[in-house]
């Protein structure tokens, strides 16, 4: 059908020529009352806004059909309603997940998060735990509780509702939870502080609630919380933060643990290397009214621990365990672990058949003194410097402890800013130290400047970290332990938390300015006597100071069978002016390496 123009159609509009018209969007069709030019209906475009108006003028019967189908009614009403929908689920989602780390439902946010370990899963007994023998012992009353538990209520007897243990990191306090729970056969809850703190206040005390009433249901069980000090920390009586969501969780934490008892078989485990944190509540009798210290292992419990993570690596036929355990006083089980992977990984890159000694040692050094830094190479000059320096701890050392062995001497670049660094360790734990054991140490830190200022005559550098461990030893002598007739046996300082390196001073409106003042005097004159000592026995033996520095500017690096040819020189040679005595170890771990 062809289309007639507007201005026609409106033409036979006028002249009544019009019988009916249909409107689709911007057409007009329609039936004229007679035929014109042959034609009974017609078609035409552009309709005007106001052509409705023409129409009623006229007496026109009109209609109106749209164009639109359904694809095109749901792009334009239903798309966007969709899209609308879809944005706010994707942004509840992502909120979900943040909140719950780890996704689920809005329903499940309030939900305890605690992995549940049935009785194959747990897979871990005390077979698997070493060094920590009295530790285990203290725990295995609770295995025969889980086991015995209709005996025990036939006696009327009760067991502790929590257990803490206490102990540095890496010394096995999950582990220890996780083989109670394989040695009891019971299902084993495991959670940490952190889980429960949320930033909604609510949500972490009702994912306690629901971790006790999952508890209930599968008693007897073991509830275990590590890091308890994320969520039980001690509140404050400030205002600004009485109601907040840590305690409000800790606060129902209390209340679970007084309202269920443990005649059930639920027995709550927690850890933590924090106990100086939580919360008075939570330690009261009735709660965790027993604490289990989980200590760094000893000599026979680092060798059993090595035994336990060298079962799935191939060892030389000469490596001791016992030997290894002797040069790593200190390590807790995780840094076992990691010594033994180390170890591993060097032997990979040796390409070498077995883990022998020298893996374990070249280990060693990597985690506790650095990288070597091949590319950092030092001018002769400053070998020279680093030499004596080293030499000078090294004699000393020797002279004043023969019973620590001297292991090895580097001048080798390690690490961050290290120019070289000796190895000395124990043969044995110590934990109790003298005043002389105390002096004896200062001596071996401060010898390195003695013996640069007794050869080059001038101040370095290079003693900065030894000072800094020197004036610690006097400090503490000075300001804990008593050891100065000025000051008489008097602590002016907190002791330290035995699982931080943190300690406190007492408060300075507490200490005079005169006794502020002694204490400064006692630790200068401290630390200075014990530089003397080191400077007068390294003069009296310049000779040997002499050749086991040239010694070590030579090769670099000098074992411990290399070091002995040139230290036993010593032996006849001490100086009466300076005693030997015995250099014990406080924390092993402080002073393996002196730099």
């Amino acid at each position: 059908m062809d289309r007639m123009p507007y201005s026609e159609f409106k033409y036979h509009l006028e002249k009544g020529d019009v019988k009916s018209v249909t409107i689709r969007g911007e057409t007009a069709s329609g039936e004229f009352k007679n035929p014109v030019d042959g034609k009974t209906i017609f078609q035409t475009t552009v309709v005007p806004p106001d052509l409705s108006n023409e129409l009623d003028k006229y007496d026109i019967v009109y209609a109106s059909e749209g164009q639109s189908t359904f694809l095109g009614n749901f792009v334009l009403f239903f798309l966007p309603t969709l899209l609308f929908i879809g944005f706010w689920y994707f942004i509840l989602r992502r909120g979900l997940k943040g909140m719950n780390a780890g996704g689920g439902s809005f329903m499940s946010i309030g939900k305890s998060k605690a992995k549940i370990y049935v009785e194959k899963d747990t897979k871990t007994t005390f077979k698997d735990v070493a060094g920590a023998d009295e530790a285990l012992e203290e725990l295995r009353e609770i295995i025969d509780f889980l086991k015995n538990t209709d005996q025990v209520k036939s006696l009327g007897g009760k067991m502790p509702k929590g257990i803490l243990l206490v102990g540095s990191p890496g010394t096995g306090k999950t582990l220890i939870a996780k083989a109670i729970a394989g040695e009891a056969n019971v299902p084993f809850f495991s959670t940490s502080g952190a889980e429960f703190v949320e930033m909604f206040v609510g949500v972490g005390a009702a994912r306690v609630r629901d971790l006790f009433e999952q508890a209930k249901k599968t008693a007897p069980c073991i509830i275990f919380i590590d890091e308890l000090d994320a969520m039980g920390k001690t509140r404050h009586s400030n205002i600004m933060s009485g109601n907040d969501e840590k305690e409000q969780t800790l606060n129902q934490l209390l209340v679970e643990m007084d309202g269920f008892d443990t005649q059930g078989g639920i027995i709550i485990l927690a850890a933590t290397n924090r106990p100086e944190m939580i919360d008075p509540a939570l330690l009261r009798a009735g709660r965790f009214d027993r604490q289990v210290v989980v200590d760094k292992p000893d000599r026979k419990g680092r060798t059993d621990i090595l035994r336990i993570h060298t079962k799935k690596v191939k060892l030389g036929p000469n490596v001791e365990l016992d030997s290894i355990a002797a040069i790593t006083p200190g390590f807790t089980g995780a840094d076992l672990a990691n010594l033994v992977n180390e170890a591993a990984i060097i032997a990979m890159r040796d390409k070498a058949d077995a883990i022998v000694l020298d893996h374990f040692t070249r280990a060693m050094e990597r985690i506790v003194a650095g990288i070597e830094k091949k590319s950092k190479v030092l001018s002769p000059k400053e070998k020279e410097i680093v030499s004596y320096h080293e030499m000078g701890h090294a004699l000393v050392g020797y002279a004043l402890n023969k019973d620590d062995k001297i292991h090895k001497i580097s001048i080798i670049p390690h690490g961050i800013g290290s120019m070289g660094y000796t190895i000395q360790h124990p043969t044995e734990d110590r934990y109790i130290l003298t005043k002389e054991d105390l002096e004896n140490k200062m001596s071996v830190f401060m010898a390195g400047r003695a013996s640069e200022m007794l050869v080059f005559g001038h101040l370095s550098t290079g003693a900065s970290d030894d000072l800094v461990k020197a004036t610690s030893i006097a400090r503490e002598m000075v300001m804990r332990f008593g050891m100065t007739s000025e000051l008489g046996y008097v602590a002016y300082e907190e002791p330290s938390s035995p699982f931080l390196n943190t300690k406190e001073s007492l408060s300075s409106a507490v200490l005079s300015d005169e006794t502020i003042n002694e204490i400064d005097v006692n630790v200068k004159r401290i630390v200075m006597n014990a530089y003397e000592r080191a400077y007068e026995f390294l003069d009296n033996h310049r000779p040997i100071l002499n050749l086991a520095a040239k010694t070590l500017m030579e090769k670099e690096t000098l074992s411990e069978d290399e070091l002995h040819k040139v230290l036993k020189l010593l032996d006849e040679k001490v100086s009466d002016s300076l005693p030997v005595t015995y250099q014990g170890k406080q924390d092993p771990a402080d002073e393996s390496f002196i730099h």
